[in-house]
Parts: structure tokens; C-alpha cells; sequence
């Protein structure tokens, strides 16, 4: 067994330093909220895919992935191809209503169309949403992190909850120097930097894996012959299997249509961009490197269940025993640098588009923030910024202890929204329903996802389709009920 070296330490805190020293000099001087949160001087597409794609993969992604493959087959990959079909679809009809005016924030879209009150509810539900879901993935990113270092003789007398306490504390830290100072341009720059880590952490496992496998080609082989790397999977019921090939297509499809055409974190990037067609570009393009990031992380997998064989364990700890048990001196240090790094690139998106829609959803829109100068509203968008990072830091801590099973739980927290705020998008682009009509959809549907998420046996890759057909369904039939009551009222 290897050990964290010397050298290991050397390149993670040269990472952990120097990330936070590029972000600060990428952001440069705001002269603005809307330049701190959305970038007046507009970025490259190809900087933005990136900062998508960073933003999207946690470092529980990093370590799961490969541990998916490992134990079963390649058919998560399908859910990447419905991903890319998504973003298609939100790519031409509901980014162009972005690009229509000067919005400041994705639910400005709701405003227009439904008023200001449900700009308010939409807002405050992404946020509730975001702190609780990404306050546990920090958590989260401590998980591997502490099954690393486990293995290291220099962390044998520390308890994991030390471990998790330590990992929260760093990765927040040095997050928070960059998105304080440097606002979105930082968040943006850094993701570029850091989907280039944790890939080079990917294909740096491969290149140690591959002169280690004897007879590579024959075991390959035999992998497939026994279904190790099928993609397309068509046994099963598509409502209940997860992997149906019609299921992930469809449903990946639809789920990221929400997270990339609804959710703040995602959009804010895309505003970022100098035009429509910038844009588009980002997203579409982001959705075909999430598939080759994909193809590289399950190829992981599938080269471990090669160089290990079938082993007794959770797919989640394969990848980091061979980090602990086989990596060389100084790759290790890289590879962790890339954990942190998927982990960086989560929380950075998420405090500054939390903070975004805090500024520009609830306090802009009252009347001490339509009076307040820009100068003002640029403090404030620091200070928000600050104490949702502090908030989504505690958020974290607390899980410290809780277990497994509460992460997996809270990580699937958007399941519960997605489906609603989906719904709600798509009836503010037809504007065929009230205000009144639209929210109770958008509550009807979070409110049946409860019960389906936590009730029923539907695939998961489902859940974001049934929720916005609920919302647009309910919002339809009380529109109807209004319009018969109108007419009752004036005959």
C-alpha cells in the first residue's frame, strides 16, 4: 500500500492555493450586482460548457460512476444521451425567452408572464431547494475523501467525523475566497480549471490501470460477452426500471430539461454568454462532454472490475481503495486534487446563484431595492454571498454523523421541484394560464412528487415528467374552473 506523501501534500495545496489565486485575478472589479452575478463582460461559449458541465458533476459522480460500471454494466450512459436530447430541446424553446430583454435570473421568465408573486415563490423554492440539497453533497464530497485518507497510515488515529469536519471546512473555505472576490467570472474561470482535474484524475486512473491488467484485450472481451459493457438495456418494466432503455432516454431527457432550462445554477451560466446563439452552443456542447466524461468514468469502472475482479464491496469504495492501494506517489495527489476539484465547482455555483436570486428575485424586487443604487446592491450581493456560504457550510456540518442513507436521500432532493418548476416554465412560454392557475399547478405538482418520490415504485428517471405534467394538468383544469366561473358570474 502507498502512502500520502510528501509530494501528495505538495500538489493538493498547490491546487487548493493556486485555484483560489486564478479565480481572484480571472474576476477582476465588479462595477455592479448584475456584474458580479451575471458578467457584463461576457464570457466564451466554450468556457461556459465547461462551467456547466464542472457545475453538474459532484464529487460523489467522480467516485460513483466507476463504481456503477464495476458492479453492473454501461447503461447509465443512456441517460446521458437523453441528457443531450434535453438540452436540445431547451436550447430553442425556452432559451430564447432568456435572451429576450435584460433578465437577471431564470424566474424573471415567471414574472413576466405570471407576476411578481410567483417570481417570489419560484425563487424562494430554488433556494430552499439548493441549501438543502447542495448543503448535503458538501457533505458528501467528505465521504470519499475520508474512505481515502483511511488508508493512509497518517489518518489511522483520526475519527471519520474529524476527517468529514476537516475535508467541509478547506474545501468551503477556499471556495468562498474566490466567489466573495471575484463573483460569477471566478466561479466560471475556476470550473474551467477544475473539470480539467478531475478528468486528468480520470484519465490518470486509466493510464495506471491499463499496463496493470494482463491479457487486456481478452478480458475485455469477456467483459462483454457477459454483458459488463451493454449500454442499451431492454428487460424490465420502463416504469420501474431505472435503466429501461426508453426510461433513461426519455426520462434523462426530460430531468435535464428542468436542470438545465429551470434551475438557476445552470441558467446563470448561460447568461453569461454575449447571445443567443452563444448560448446554444454552451448547452448543446455541454451535453455531448458530460457523454465522453461519461464513456471515461465507467471505463474506469469497468477497468477496475477487471484489475480487481468482483469484489464484497459498495460500488462507491472501489475507485478510492485502488487511489489508496495503487496510485503512485504525486498521481494521488492529483487525483484527490480532483475530488476537491468536482466538489469546489458544485458549491461555488451554488452560492453564487443562490445569492443571485436573493438579490435580483426577492430583495430587487421590493421597494427598498428598486430605490437602492448600484453601488449598494453590489455590498449587499457580497455580504448575501457570504452568508449563504456560510449557511450551505452549516448545512453540512450537520449531516456530520447521519449516515449514508440521509445523503443519498437529500441528493435526490430535486427530484421533489424539478418536475414543478419544469411545469411552471413551460406554461409561462405558452401563456395560456393565470397567475392563480399557474401556482397552484407548480404547488400541486412539488406536492404530488412528495408522495411519488417517497410512496410510489416509479422509475426516478421518471419523476421530473410526472411532476410537470401534474403542474400542467392542475394549472389547465383551474383555469377551467375560473372560466366557468366567470361565465356562471355574468349570466
Amino acid at each position: 500500500m502507498s502512502g500520502f506523501t510528501s509530494l501528495d501534500w505538495v500538489v493538493v495545496v498547490l491546487y487548493m492555493g493556486g485555484i483560489a489565486a486564478f479565480g481572484l485575478a480571472k474576476g477582476g472589479r465588479q462595477a455592479s450586482a448584475k456584474d458580479y452575478f451575471v458578467s457584463e463582460r461576457k464570457i466564451g461559449w466554450w468556457a461556459v460548457t465547461a462551467s456547466i458541465v464542472a457545475t453538474e458533476t459532484s464529487a460523489l459522480t467522480f467516485i460513483s460512476v466507476p463504481g456503477i460500471s464495476f458492479k453492473g454494466s454501461w447503461s447509465f450512459l443512456q441517460l446521458a444521451f437523453g441528457y443531450l436530447l434535453g438540452r436540445i430541446v431547451i436550447a430553442w424553446v425556452l432559451l430564447p425567452r432568456y435572451f429576450e430583454g435584460e433578465l437577471t435570473t431564470s424566474y424573471a421568465l415567471v414574472e413576466r408572464s405570471f407576476g411578481v408573486g410567483l417570481r417570489r415563490l419560484a425563487s424562494a423554492t430554488f433556494i430552499l431547494t439548493r441549501i438543502f440539497a447542495d448543503g448535503v453533497r458538501l457533505y458528501a464530497t467528505a465521504i470519499p475523501l475520508a474512505i481515502v485518507f483511511r488508508g493512509y497510515n497518517l489518518f489511522s488515529g483520526v475519527s471519520d467525523g474529524r476527517l468529514y469536519l476537516c475535508a467541509i471546512l478547506v474545501t468551503a473555505a477556499v471556495t468562498v475566497v474566490y466567489v466573495q472576490l471575484g463573483g460569477v467570472r471566478a466561479v466560471i474561470w475556476t470550473d474551467v480549471i477544475q473539470l480539467g482535474v478531475y478528468v486528468l484524475g480520470g484519465l490518470i486512473a486509466v493510464a495506471v490501470l491499463v499496463p496493470r491488467i494482463p491479457e487486456l484485450g481478452a478480458k475485455l472481451a469477456a467483459a462483454a460477452a457477459a454483458g459488463k459493457l451493454t449500454v442499451f438495456q431492454t428487460g424490465g418494466d420502463p416504469l420501474t426500471t431505472p435503466y429501461h432503455v426508453l426510461t433513461a432516454i426519455l426520462g434523462g431527457a426530460v430531468l435535464s430539461m428542468a436542470s438545465h432550462g429551470t434551475d438557476y445554477i445552470i441558467v446563470q451560466r448561460l447568461f453569461a454568454t454575449e447571445s443567443l446563439r452563444a448560448g446554444r452552443r454552451a448547452l448543446v456542447a455541454s451535453g455531448v462532454v458530460v457523454i465522453l466524461q461519461f464513456v471515461l468514468f465507467l471505463a474506469v469502472g469497468t477497468l477496475l472490475f477487471l484489475f480487481y475482479g468482483p469484489l464484497p464491496l459498495n460500488g462507491d469504495a472501489v475507485f478510492p481503495r485502488f487511489i489508496v492501494e495503487k496510485v503512485p506517489p504525486g498521481l494521488s495527489g492529483l487525483i484527490i486534487a480532483g475530488l476537491l476539484a468536482a466538489a469546489m465547482s458544485t458549491l461555488s455555483g451554488s452560492i453564487s446563484s443562490i445569492s443571485s436570486s436573493t438579490v435580483f428575485d426577492l430583495y430587487a424586487s421590493t421597494r427598498r431595492g428598486r430605490l437602492a443604487t448600484e453601488e449598494r446592491k453590489l455590498r449587499l450581493s457580497r455580504r448575501v454571498s457570504f452568508g449563504w456560504a456560510l449557511l450551505l457550510t452549516g448545512a453540512a456540518l450537520l449531516f456530520i454523523g447521519t449516515g449514508r442513507a440521509v445523503v443519498e436521500l437529500a441528493l435526490s432532493i430535486a427530484s421533489f421541484t424539478y418536475g414543478g418548476f419544469l411545469g411552471l416554465f413551460l406554461l409561462a412560454v405558452r401563456g395560456r394560464v393565470g397567475a392563480r392557475a399557474a401556482g397552484i399547478g407548480f404547488v400541486a405538482g412539488v406536492g404530488v412528487m412528495v408522495w411519488v418520490v417517497l410512496g410510489t415504485k416509479l422509475a426516478w428517471p421518471f419523476y421530473t415528467l410526472a411532476g410537470s405534467l401534474v403542474t400542467v394538468a392542475v394549472a389547465a383544469a383551474a383555469t377551467a374552473v375560473e372560466r366557468r366561473a366567470r361565465h356562471v358570474d355574468g349570466a
